[in-house]
């Protein structure tokens, strides 16, 4: 929880709002991908790639 607030801390000191939206979409496919590792949703994630 830390490392969050500090960063969110770097955000809104250095102005680089920008590189939030970047950060969530990375976020969204990596907990995508560690979820359908091994379950029945992993070909369907294959075919939009």
């Amino acid at each position: 929880m830390e490392f969050i607030r500090e960063f969110w801390e770097f955000l809104k000191i250095r102005k680089k709002y920008w590189l939030l939206p970047i950060i969530i979409v990375l976020l969204f496919f990596g907990g995508l991908i560690v979820l359908s590792q091994g379950s029945a949703v992993a070909p369907f994630i294959y075919t939009l790639f």
